[in-house]
């Protein structure tokens, strides 16, 4: 008896055509035992390591590295407000704060991407909202557990979300936004090599941790973003602690290597895999424009590690004992905003009063940021049961319109259901 073929095998015509381009190639046949002991010998990793921001003195603007500079610094105090407020009881829960680590998410978001491409990030993800565009009103209502916040104040601060930005959240557990940011870029992938929808160039961010780099998510989706090409970029900020781990007693060295390198599991896959310091935000956007516009040609994903460092402890309640005080210090010397400062006036590229000029807006929004959120109403008790069942509100409707749970008597279970 024949086979039935499937339905995408009976397409027939120009859309079988975008259908067998999505389909990953199952490339040359398998060689024989003998043919393959040639392929025993060890080779070089393709790997590369993206250059320093020393030579690139006539690729940005002024404009640009002002944008640069300015997303940075009203990332750092953004988060060193966020403390403040923690501290005074206007925040609940864990906080996750970001600072330090500024050039990845200025870098990566701010320099290369559009408001319509897609990041996933972690419960570290404040300054990756800031940087995709999303108000600082709107992030730190959300903080405050506020109705005007990206989640109208129930996702707080390691849940932010932005559909209009393409922030698709912020996830507590780790590894659990590496698939959502993949589908991402599978449907931008599919609308155009399917559907024939030119425009849908868009790619997909994810960002996470070097902690991450050991679940399985990270592996299964560096396997299907090679197998269909997909515009995908994994982004692993690597600040050497996951929690309280250090990378270096968690994760196995890579092959030739006393340090476990992440960006050599890219080749792995069949992807570039990059090295860049996280802490220079010009080598960190060199290394994204490439890997972006790499994306965008359909020519498939790209994993970068980025060494970065956090200046405060895991989270806010964290005593910060474990790593050691010369650490500490050596990575504050490397931080990224007074590098970029020092490098813009060495080539012109912005004034001591530009400068102040930029301080003084950031600290004028983050200061008008505290004051909308401290003022905004918090969340009406309808909110509730919203998004928990499949029925809007949990119980459907009345004949007045009104939901149910709301008619007089619902609690003492002596409303009328029908």
């Amino acid at each position: 008896m024949t086979p039935r073929l499937s339905s995408c095998s009976r397409t027939g015509g120009a859309g079988a055509d975008r259908l067998a381009a999505f389909r990953p190639s199952r490339g040359p046949q398998r060689p024989t035992r003998a043919a393959r002991q040639v392929f025993a010998k060890a080779v070089a990793t393709p790997t590369k390591e993206a250059s320093t921001s020393a030579s690139k003195s006539a690729s940005i603007s002024s404009e640009t590295a002002k944008e640069l500079y300015r997303d940075m610094v009203l990332g750092r105090e953004f988060e060193e407000m966020c403390a403040q407020m923690y501290y005074r009881g206007k925040m609940f829960g864990f906080v996750h704060l970001y600072s330090g680590q500024e050039a990845v998410s200025t870098g990566v978001i701010k320099a290369c991407l559009r408001k319509d491409d897609y990041i996933s990030s972690t419960y570290r993800d404040h300054v990756h909202a800031l940087s995709k565009g999303i108000s600082a009103r709107k992030i730190m209502s959300e903080l405050f557990g506020k109705k005007t916040g990206t989640c109208r104040g129930q996702g707080g601060s390691m849940h932010m979300f932005d559909a209009e930005y393409g922030l698709l959240g912020g996830y507590a557990f780790i590894g659990e936004g590496i698939p959502v940011g993949l589908g991402a870029a599978f449907t931008s992938a599919y609308k155009r090599r399917v559907l024939g929808d030119d425009g849908a160039d868009q790619v997909a961010v994810n960002f996470f941790g070097d902690g991450t780099c050991n679940v399985g998510q990270f592996y299964e989706s560096l396997n299907m973003a090679s197998l269909y090409k997909l515009p995908c970029i994994f982004v692993v900020e690597n600040n050497r602690w996951a929690i309280g781990m250090n990378h270096l007693r968690a994760t196995g060295s890579t092959l030739g290597d006393e340090e476990p390198w992440i960006h050599k599991k890219g080749p792995a896959f069949g992807m570039p895999g990059v090295h860049v310091d996280g802490m220079d935000v010009l080598a960190v956007r060199e290394a994204a424009l490439e890997a972006v516009a790499r994306a965008r040609r359909g020519e498939g994903p790209t994993l970068i590690e980025a060494e970065t460092y956090r200046f405060r402890g895991h989270s806010l309640a964290d005593p910060d004992e474990l790593r050691s005080r010369e650490e500490k210090e050596h990575y504050a010397a490397r931080d990224p905003i007074p590098q970029l400062r020092a490098y813009m006036l060495k080539h012109g590229l912005a004034s001591e009063t530009d400068l102040a000029e930029l301080h003084a807006s950031v600290a004028a929004e983050v200061d008008d940021c505290v004051e909308y959120a401290d003022a905004s109403p918090k969340p009406d008790m309808s909110q509730l049961l919203e998004n928990v069942f499949a029925d809007p509100k949990g119980f459907g409707i009345a004949p007045d319109g009104r939901y149910r749970y709301e008619l007089p008597g619902f609690t003492a279970g002596t409303a009328e259901v029908s």
